[in-house]
């Protein structure tokens, strides 16, 4: 008899899966886990995820990843769906991702600053390092797309910065 598993479950072991390119923040704190279904019998976990980009690279990795989590669990049956619409958008991060984010030494997205003016190059983004909002955009795009890269004018430090969208 197969012991039964909750979403709930499911939802905290899926907690321990980070993100390949930013290892700080997990698959939960970016908000790409978007529904999981638990059927039974027999045990089948589906889990629907939503790339950060269309395109993103990191998907199959993380796909491994959860379906090692929960293979290490003894799910044997885990199906991983990408869902693209709707799009991703960083309105999907928890908080707490956020301060991860600037802890790491990454800006996070900031979401006023760009609904409010408009434009990316006249984002008001703060120096995760000193808080400082007289920073520069020094090129639209990071090491991957989802990050443009910064520096601070007053403490003279390059830092990425996690785009909205």
């Amino acid at each position: 008899m197969e012991r039964e598993i909750t979403k709930e479950q499911v939802m905290e072991w899926l907690s321990e899966v980070t993100d390949p390119e930013v290892p700080v923040l997990t698959i939960l704190d970016l908000g790409i886990v978007r529904d999981v279904v638990v059927t039974q019998p027999p045990l089948q976990v589906r889990v629907v995820i939503t790339p950060t980009y269309s395109g993103c690279p990191a998907m199959d990795v993380i796909a491994v990843a959860i379906r090692m989590a929960l293979g290490g669990r003894g799910i044997r049956n885990v199906v991983v769906e990408q869902q693209i619409s709707p799009a991703w958008t960083t309105d999907w991060m928890t908080e707490e991702g956020k301060r991860k984010l600037k802890e790491y030494g990454i800006a996070p997205p900031n979401r006023k600053a760009f609904a409010d003016l408009g434009l990316f190059e006249d984002d008001d983004v703060t120096c995760p390092r000193c808080n400082s909002t007289h920073t520069e955009l020094v090129s639209r795009f990071g090491p991957t797309s989802c990050k443009a890269l910064y520096k601070c004018l007053d403490c003279k430090e390059p830092f990425e910065y996690f785009k909205c969208h």
